[in-house]
């Protein structure tokens, strides 16, 4: 039997990052927000594990380092041939191989009759929770705690992916480095702001702690998100922990002028969770 599972990559529209914590993770107040930009996994019963990727495949790990694999021994100790179709950019702070992981959950627990808790799951990643729920959704914690919130219509994004990537570790221990001290910011704003579904009282309020280390580290960055302002994108700054750069248009025409202008890719979300 063979069954194949897809689940969204993400956005945060709002980070904010803690102190750091004794096992090493920082404590982030994050809201998600997950895109009609899925990844695609097709898992089959086999005699032992195996991997192969279609679609973005530069930089993606086929053997058992990758998450995929590991999801799947989450769920099950049988093996299986998995394939990933990736549309996600690979180390671009936007959770491609996250969603591998929340798609093979929920392929496997299909193909194996297994039920399997989403907050268990953060034990393979802190993104995969989200990916498996989608929508958009408050998280605390080390981002594993969730709350769904209210979002009112659709938002039209442009992403920009980076020739190069970001070590997400090296990039908190920039953010360690040049800011010594954690300042809190209320993301309330935001969230009462997508109630409204004006991607125009949304656009001011996007924040992301985590840019100011991605672009001390990559400093072109910004050149990438003057650009994107420049084409008409209500906002722009750096998707999670990079490189990727995130803008928010003010309809989907506009996206696909400013994607067309600025060589990225025009999406939209909200977009459901996992699902096989």
């Amino acid at each position: 039997m063979t069954v194949t599972a897809s689940a969204p990559g993400k956005i945060n529209l709002f980070f904010t990052v803690g102190s750091k914590l004794d096992d090493g993770y920082h404590e982030v107040v994050s809201v998600y927000h997950a895109l009609n930009l899925r990844e695609t996994v097709t898992l089959k019963a086999a005699s032992e594990y195996s991997l192969t990727v279609s679609g973005i495949t530069e930089g993606v790990p086929t053997d058992e380092s990758n998450l995929a694999i590991r999801a799947a021994k989450f769920v099950s100790r049988s093996p299986f041939a998995i394939h990933i179709d990736k549309t996600v950019p690979v180390a671009g702070g936007m959770g491609g191989g996250s969603a591998d992981a929340a798609a093979v959950v929920v392929a496997a627990s299909k193909l194996m009759g297994a039920k399997v808790s989403i907050a268990d799951t953060v034990a393979l990643g802190a993104d995969v929770p989200f990916a498996i729920l989608g929508g958009t959704a408050l998280g605390v914690g080390k981002g594993e705690l969730l709350t769904p919130l209210e979002s009112v219509g659709e938002y039209h994004w442009v992403l920009v992916p980076a020739g190069f990537g970001l070590s997400t570790p090296e990039v908190y221990r920039t953010l360690d480095e040049l800011r010594p001290v954690a300042e809190p910011r209320d993301p309330m704003p935001l969230i009462s702001a997508l109630r409204t579904g004006n991607p125009q009282e949304l656009a001011p309020l996007l924040h992301n702690d985590l840019q100011q280390a991605a672009l001390h580290l990559r400093p072109e960055l910004q050149e990438t998100i003057d650009d994107l302002e420049a084409a008409g994108a209500l906002r722009a700054m750096v998707s999670g922990s990079g490189p990727t750069v995130l803008a928010l248009a003010a309809n989907a025409e506009d996206a696909e002028r400013i994607a067309a202008a600025c060589g990225g890719i025009a999406t939209s979300g909200p977009a459901e969770g996992a699902q096989a």
